[in-house]
């Protein structure tokens, strides 16, 4: 029988370190918003949408070449420079008073926030052997993510009540601290370095498995779904709540805790609904949620009247919460499903770079289009990219797809017939790996050899 995950100490060590990190992070994203509002005031939605950008554009570029090179140093004092290089850049955002700081800073903490995730996400099959229990680990790295949609809004609209926003740095920080302790305590194993594989391969191995698979194909989607309804919420509560309805900053927090909680419940349904109806019935589901709730919020920026607005918001950012959730909680399902145990970890980080590449499209239309064009036509925009996404998804998944997708290694390799074989069934749902292309190369002059 397998034991609990938690019974294994360095993973304990490993998912608390993820989870304190995350609650630091989920507090500087209110914090952010906040300092935003103070430095550039009515353009607040300009400043955060290019800063959220900015973190996209790092995450999109770095991320891939990390996971490439994490193996290359050690794991633990990799994370535990990481952390503390995020902690000393969010102590100093606070002391940011023109916009260009906030863009270095967040700059700099986004490029290793980058850097971070897909070292972790690399150890954890080193430190949890067991394909159960990584498979398990994978879910509950979805399931803290999720959480702090929730969790970290619902702490910072309470800590607001009481102290300064300026204080919410201060409590990142310590989140990232905390993550390092919890890190240096754990045995993170450095990687096996693997010879014979480009680094070049090894960055886009990833996004190959993307576009030879129907159904990844279709999650991307529903990325640019969640990004398009999911960029209404993260850009544009700050300056509707301040601004436009006029209401304290408190209420910022209490906005993003309702889009958190409609992912909480969602979350917890999926699993039931998922086992019946099935993980694609589900997230096409969701993304069409996205879109009937960024369509209302449109429809919303044409009333005035006063006493159901802020109730109205809370249900529209809750609906937006469902909807990402119903499509964010499976998501570890799918491409496990999508991938063999070995290049789980670079479908996953292409998983991460490619739906950043979603919200990096989607956070500079909301920003500078609330900025320049108002809320009504850029959320229109905003709808239109979650429609679009939601209509791509349901047309490139197919509803008839097999359980999961069968993977060629160099070690099935028997004979040439075979490959040309698998390769030509490529096209609808087998993928062919890079390596095994290289391993045709090296075996081909000694396979002419032999015949001759």
């Amino acid at each position: 029988m397998t034991r609990s995950l938690f019974e294994v100490r360095d993973y304990r060590h490993l998912f608390g370190a993820q989870v304190v990190a995350l609650a630091g992070n989920g507090l500087t994203t209110v914090a952010l918003g906040l300092l935003a509002f103070k430095v550039a005031g009515a353009n607040a939605a300009a400043v955060l949408g290019t800063a959220l950008a900015i973190k996209m554009v790092v995450y999109v570029l770095v991320a891939p070449v990390a996971g490439a090179y994490a193996g290359r140093f050690n794991r633990r004092g990799l994370l535990v420079s990481l952390d503390v290089v995020r902690a000393a850049v969010v102590v100093a955002l606070p002391f940011a008073d023109q916009v260009w700081h906030v863009y270095v800073l967040v700059a700099l903490m986004q490029a290793a926030s980058a850097a971070f995730t897909p070292t972790f996400q690399a150890a954890l099959p080193d430190v949890l052997p067991d394909v159960e229990q990584y498979t398990r680990a994978l879910s509950y790295s979805q399931l803290a993510s999720t959480m702090e949609t929730l969790l970290s809004p619902l702490l910072a609209a309470l800590l607001i009540s009481v102290i300064d926003f300026h204080w919410l740095f201060a409590g990142t920080a310590a989140g990232f601290l905390g993550s390092a302790a919890l890190v240096v305590s754990s045995r993170v194993p450095n990687a096996v370095v693997v010879g014979g594989y480009r680094v070049r391969d090894r960055v886009v191995s990833g996004a190959r498995v993307f576009l030879a698979t129907p159904r990844l194909r279709g999650l991307m989607g529903l990325n640019l779904a969640v990004a398009g309804a999911g960029a209404i919420v993260m850009v544009n509560t700050v300056n509707l709540v301040q601004d436009t309805l006029g209401r304290p900053a408190a209420d910022v927090a209490w906005l993003l805790s309702a889009n958190g909680l409609g992912v909480l419940v969602i979350a917890f349904a999926v699993p039931m609904l998922s086992a019946r109806f099935g993980d694609r019935a589900v997230m096409l589901t969701g993304g069409g949620v996205l879109f009937l709730a960024a369509a209302s919020a449109v429809g919303f920026t044409f009333t005035s009247a006063d006493q159901w607005q802020w109730p109205a918001l809370l249900v529209l950012w809750a609906a937006i919460g469902v909807g990402s959730g119903a499509i964010l909680t499976p998501t570890g399902n799918v491409l496990r499903r999508s991938s063999a145990p070995h290049d789980r970890p670079a479908v996953f980080a292409a998983q991460f770079s490619l739906s950043h590449a979603c919200w990096l499209l989607a956070y500079p239309i909301a920003g500078w289009g609330a900025t320049v064009a108002g809320y009504s036509v850029t959320w229109m925009v905003l709808a239109g990219l979650a429609g679009t996404g939601a209509c791509v998804a349901l047309w490139c998944w197919p509803a008839r797809e097999p359980e999961a997708l069968e993977h060629v290694h160099p070690a099935d390799i028997t004979d040439l017939d075979h490959v040309r074989g698998t390769a030509a069934t490529a096209v609808g749902y087998v993928h062919t790996h890079t390596f095994v292309i290289d391993e045709l190369h090296r075996q081909w002059p000694q396979r002419c050899r032999s015949a001759a």
